[in-house]
């Protein structure tokens, strides 16, 4: 599985704070046996975050594009606005499955927008910014990404488990 991931910190685009977020998730993809072959840090601009993510998706490079970063309700948190103009579908459920889980932690997991989306043959899915907030979303969802990938690859095999 090919791996990009894109941070999304105003301060981290300007250097004025270190990532430690995009760090955090290549440790576990590493446990899972994954090494990212893509990290990039940017500035919260809508613009330039869908400008990314259309450049990863389209090129083949990546089945799996994890965004890190700008999921909830301040002005500047516009990465799932930016993944909406990129993606082709929608899929709920990882969203559903991310808050759901982070909400046994801590209320303000209602305020995430995050979501994930099929763009071409790559995955698309957003995590928060925070370290553990990105480790403990992604690692909610993980179980189906693998076959979702295999899906969106067009493994025609049957879902049903036997």
């Amino acid at each position: 599985m090919n791996v990009a991931i894109l941070v999304l910190s105003d301060r981290g685009a300007r250097g004025e704070r270190v990532d430690e977020s995009g760090p955090a998730l290549e440790r576990r993809l590493l446990r899972w046996g994954i090494v990212s072959r893509c990290r990039e840090i940017m500035a919260d601009e809508m613009s330039l975050i869908a400008a990314c993510l259309r450049e990863w998706a389209d090129s083949g490079d990546f089945d799996l594009i994890l965004t890190c970063g700008g999921t909830g309700v301040s002005p500047r948190d516009v990465t799932p606005d930016a993944t909406l103009q990129v993606v082709e579908r929608v899929i709920p459920g990882f969203g559903e499955a991310m808050r759901a889980k982070s909400l046994e932690k801590t209320p303000h997991a209602l305020l995430s927008r995050a979501i994930a989306g099929i763009r071409g043959r790559a995955l698309i899915v957003n995590l928060p910014g925070s370290p553990r907030g990105a480790v403990e979303n992604l690692e909610a969802v993980w179980e189906a990404i693998p076959h979702a990938i295999a899906k969106i690859h067009g493994d025609l095999a049957d879902c049903a488990e036997t």
